[in-house]
């Protein structure tokens, strides 16, 4: 396995919540971003949680919500719609940070389920950041896939109540948005971390067989 590095990642923890389940009819009401390390393909440089952050409340760009996303958020939406962020402002703001964070490296979103939150994400980009979406079209990383990928389960048994507890998060998942896209890029930071270590086990020798789909069961050494 060649160690030159080639454009490493750095990867960016994102959570946003809502009042509705899609971008356009619905809108985006808040999001945070927690730029969560750089990895160029060997190393792993993983930042404190906290370090390096970014957070918006937006106001509304439609009349209508979901009472059910509310009640979840917490959110009151009549201050956002007086005191919220305008969209144009918050994404173009977001987007600069983003840059200015990964300088010098493709910047990746993570989340989970990253469907939900790069579909908001996404969309508010292109429609209101005056340089468009700083991921591109297509830069960014499922946690639970990336889980399912590494630990050769299933769907269903691939979830964070089926992920060890040396991988859980120390941070609480509170349905702020900040809160938890902390919560969230410790998760994956624990899992790249996981499979470095894995992957060292098989390139320098261990018991475990490399054909086994299931690394768990030969998992012995706590991640520390």
């Amino acid at each position: 396995m060649s160690q030159t590095p080639t454009r490493p990642d750095v990867y960016i923890s994102a959570d946003v919540e809502t009042d509705g389940p899609i971008p356009g009819p619905y809108s985006l009401l808040s999001f945070g971003l927690v730029a969560v390390g750089r990895y160029d393909g060997w190393q792993f440089d993983r930042w404190p949680a906290r370090q390096q952050t970014f957070y918006r409340e937006l106001r509304p760009i439609s009349d209508d919500y979901e009472q059910e996303a509310l009640d979840v958020n917490g959110l009151d939406r009549k201050r956002l719609v007086n005191d919220g962020a305008d969209p144009a402002e918050a994404m173009s703001e977001a987007a600069a940070w983003i840059r200015e964070v990964s300088a010098g490296a493709r910047p990746v979103l993570v989340a989970y389920p990253v469907a939900f939150d790069w579909a908001f994400l996404y969309w508010y980009f292109e429609r209101y950041a005056d340089t468009g979406s700083p991921f591109g079209h297509s830069s960014c990383l499922d946690i639970r896939t990336h889980y399912q990928a590494i630990a050769g389960t299933v769907f269903d048994r691939s979830g964070k109540a089926a992920m060890p507890d040396f991988l859980q998060p120390a941070s609480p998942h509170t349905h702020d948005a900040l809160d938890d896209a902390v919560e969230q890029g410790e998760l994956f930071a624990n899992l790249i971390a996981w499979s470095l270590r894995r992957r060292a086990q098989l390139l320098h020798g261990s018991d475990d067989d490399p054909r086994a789909p299931n690394w768990l069961a030969g998992h012995v050494v706590p991640l520390v």
